[in-house]
């Protein structure tokens, strides 16, 4: 049998998939409804290895790499989860404070894609900080699946206060200059919206693919950089109302769309990845970062 490509997967699947990794469809669902686009020679196993994250293969940088300092270390989060394990990452090469990076996964938990977003971040000339909001419930798990079950057993407002709690680290931390942003995929947009409602002092905020707030819009008082991608109909039916409110009450913001990409198009382990729009969303996001956290 040839091997698949992008191409080959009708948009339905990846909607599909949209579905199932936000929990709308159970999995037994999920596979019952994908064995219907497999045909033409294509089995549901080889549709399910094709579309599923491939976190092996597609790390960019690896844990070891020698151009970083990169270490587990746990914050106190008081109103959130009490200890909260993240990746404390920098360049090997630092010689003075750095402006600081919090990178918030997606509803999975920190996996090793996240984990390599935050060296990313931190390459670029950042000290970053990837957080586990799964920390309480013993962290993830080591797949996907799992990391979404435990997920849906944690408060999101207290798995927000994580995240303000490792602003609040990465702000005080000595590798810090002390202006600190947020970057965030799916999940981890909406908390880094939601950042940007409740840290008066946030430095920069950049949701990929986030939900939006609908209230309090009036209290940002952060530059925003927000990306989405053209075919994600569930999160971008909200930005209509959110773009009117930053309007409304001035806010500084820039907003990208990207065409014909899915949700989840920063990804590079899964196949919704589109490397055009990944690869400018991010230099955008750096080059934003570098403007706003000096």
């Amino acid at each position: 049998m040839k091997e698949l490509k992008k191409e080959d997967i009708k948009q339905e699947v990846f909607d599909l998939y949209d579905d199932y990794a936000h929990n709308r469809v159970s999995r037994r669902l999920f596979l019952d409804k994908l064995s219907t686009y497999a045909v033409g020679g294509l089995t549901l196993p080889s549709l399910l290895s094709f579309i599923s994250p491939d976190y092996v293969k597609k790390k960019q940088i690896k844990q070891d790499d020698p151009r970083l300092v990169s270490e587990y270390i746990h914050y106190d989060s008081p109103k959130g989860g009490g200890s909260i394990k993240g990746l404390l990452s920098k360049p090997a090469d630092a010689t003075g404070k750095l402006p600081g990076i919090v990178v918030v996964h997606e509803n999975r938990g920190l996996n090793p894609h996240i984990e390599d977003v935050g060296r990313r971040a931190a390459l670029a000339g950042f000290v970053s900080l990837a957080p586990d909001a799964l920390t309480p419930l013993g962290g993830y798990p080591g797949n996907d699946d799992d990391g979404r079950e435990l997920q849906r057993k944690r408060d999101r407002n207290e798995m927000l206060e994580d995240f303000i709690a490792a602003f609040d680290h990465l702000k005080s931390h000595p590798d810090c200059n002390g202006h600190v942003g947020v970057v965030g995929f799916c999940f981890g947009g909406w908390i880094s919206n939601m950042m940007a409602v409740k840290v008066s002092d946030l430095g920069a905020a950049v949701p990929f693919y986030g939900g939006q707030p609908t209230e309090d819009i009036d209290k940002i008082n952060a530059p925003l950089l927000l990306h989405f991608g053209e075919l994600d109909k569930r999160v971008n039916e909200g930005w209509p109302a959110y773009e009117a409110a930053l309007k409304k009450h001035g806010k500084q913001y820039q907003a990208y769309i990207y065409e014909k990409a899915n949700h989840g198009f920063h990804n590079d382990t899964t196949p919704r990845y589109d490397r055009e729009a990944a690869e400018l969303a991010w230099e955008r996001t750096i080059a934003f970062f570098k403007k706003e956290l000096q």
